[in-house]
């Protein structure tokens, strides 16, 4: 079953590149450690090898020395050395006295001579041809005086040395084979496999994440390694239960979310249906058909910012063939600016003395206290301004609510026009292709503090002349771009269009969406103009 298993995994692992590459590396550096190891192993056996020849030839020569008798003379001495020719690793040699003078040599003479080896004092020389050696061998006490050099034959070191370095090379391949085979076994069931499956489990756990599945079962669950990819397969059973357990609260949360999604849904719908319904009525607030009085043009236009605003223009019939034109912008804007401008308009036209208002005990100018002068009852209608301004500051003062107003009384047959301006745009009267006036305020905003100080104004519209009045929308409404419309564009405008009020309306309206464009509003937009017809000339 072993070897079973051994040859599976011989035939498996040359797959796995993981392998290959740290096989490869492992192969490599024993084959380097072993070669760093083999070179000094190879000097070092030449070494001894030639040391070894070195001391088989002084052992003959001792021998020879051995047999001649004392006091030798140089030549026989030289030719009892010539039987060292009968050694099977001796070529030659030279004998040399002390002084350096040469007897003689025999065979093949060496290289080494007296004076390099003098000058060196080698005590052997390998020569380029690495098959010659030559060597001083010492010759006994008999003659002190005599150095002897012999040639060798060492071929047979080379021999030795060649098969010295095959078998070491060998025994290093069989080496590497083995450690290389056996880290190749060893890496399928200690890395590889374990790797796999942990890949498997990466693709496994992405699928499910991906599906929304339950959690499979992971091999890297069954995994106990106390290394390094143990602590791998660890994190990746951590990071998988951190990110399931992610996935569950992003799953709470969007629940939440889309439950609270929908209340907010119901509630915008049931908002939207309540500002529908008070911009229907601040819509009805506003005049539904302006009083078109004999000799006079009356027209208007308004535009919310939002649902409902905080502008309002108003029109409405006084005693006395007189009319009430109001123009005013609450400050701030929506819902709360609605409230304040139903609030302002109601409480204007209270105090005015509305006709409508006969019957309910107040004094108008159709119905005066007794003992009330009608120029008294004219007053007070003059006074609503302040009126007002009392009831929202002493009322409703820590709201911080207040409006900028115009308030004037027409008297149709005249043109006389009694007004009130609190804090408002100067509205224009325009005639003859020039701005006449500028009603210029006449006190401050309208509920800022109590008992404010409000003058009257008085004016007269001639034949052909126009009112101009309009919130400060129209001087502030901005292109795509930021630029704001400006006042002086506005007053270039009001001069060109003078033969209608409808006409003047019509044309600052075009304009003044023509500078706009696709921009949001950037506030509410009212206008109102008023124009005394020319009398018709009689034949």
């Amino acid at each position: 079953m072993a070897d079973f298993y051994f040859f599976r995994a011989l035939l498996k692992l040359p797959t796995s590149r993981l392998s290959r590459r740290i096989v490869f590396w492992v192969f490599a550096s024993v084959i380097l450690i072993e070669a760093i190891i083999l070179v000094p192993s190879a000097h070092k056996r030449k070494a001894e090898l030639l040391d070894r020849l070195k001391e088989v030839s002084a052992a003959k020569v001792s021998m020879v020395m051995a047999f001649a008798p004392s006091g030798i003379g140089d030549g026989d001495l030289l030719a009892r050395l010539m039987v060292m020719q009968t050694h099977p690793f001796v070529l030659g040699g030279t004998l040399y006295r002390a002084d350096g003078v040469k007897v003689g040599s025999f065979g093949e003479p060496p290289e080494l001579n007296f004076a390099a080896f003098k000058t060196g004092n080698p005590s052997g020389v390998e020569h380029r041809d690495p098959r010659r050696y030559d060597v001083v061998c010492p010759l006994d006490r008999l003659s002190p005086s005599r150095i002897l050099i012999l040639r060798h034959d060492a071929a047979w070191v080379q021999h030795e040395l060649y098969a010295f370095i095959f078998r070491i090379a060998g025994l290093v391949i069989i080496i590497s084979l083995f450690v290389t085979v056996g880290a190749w076994v060893a890496l399928d069931p200690i890395v590889v496999t374990p790797i796999l499956n942990l890949r498997r489990d990466l693709i496994t756990a992405g699928e499910a994440i991906v599906r929304d599945a339950p959690a499979p079962a992971f091999y890297a669950a069954t995994m106990r390694r106390q290394d390094e990819l143990g602590e791998v397969i660890a994190a990746f059973n951590r990071m998988y239960r951190q990110i399931s357990e992610a996935i569950e609260k992003r799953k709470d949360a969007e629940a939440a979310l889309k439950e609270s999604l929908q209340q907010v849904e119901a509630y915008s719908a049931t908002l939207g249906k309540e500002l529908e319904k008070g911009r229907q009525m601040q819509q009805n607030f506003l005049p539904g058909r302006l009083l078109q009085q004999p000799g006079w043009q009356i027209a208007a236009f308004f535009e919310p910012a939002r649902q409902v605003a905080g502008d309002f223009y108003d029109e409405f019939e006084l005693p006395g063939k007189r009319i009430g034109l109001v123009i005013a912008d609450v400050c701030d804007k929506g819902v709360g600016a609605a409230l304040f401008m139903a609030l302002f308009r109601s409480l204007i036209r209270i105090f005015s003395g509305q006709s409508a208002l006969e019957g309910l005990g107040m004094p108008t100018a159709h119905n005066p206290l007794p003992g009330q002068a009608p120029e008294l009852c004219q007053d007070q209608m003059l006074r609503a301004v302040s009126l007002t301004n009392d009831y929202i500051a002493q009322n409703h003062g820590d709201l911080g609510m207040f409006a900028t107003l115009f308030f004037g009384v027409l008297e149709i047959p005249s043109g006389k026009l009694t007004y009130i301006n609190g804090g408002h745009e100067p509205p224009l009267i325009v005639g003859g292709g020039t701005i006449k006036r500028f009603l210029v305020p006449t006190g401050p905003a309208v509920g800022m503090w109590p008992h404010a100080d409000f003058q009257q104004g008085e004016a007269t519209l001639a034949p052909g002349d126009i009112l101009v009045g309009y919130t400060d929308g129209v001087t502030e409404a901005h292109s795509p771009g930021a630029e704001m419309f400006g006042k002086q564009r506005l007053l270039d405008l009001v001069v060109s269009r003078t033969s209608s009020a409808a006409e003047m309306v019509e044309h600052l309206r075009a304009h003044l969406f023509d500078h706009i464009g696709q921009a949001q509003p950037f506030d509410d937009i009212s206008m109102i103009a008023v124009r005394r017809r020319r009398e018709k000339k009689t034949a």
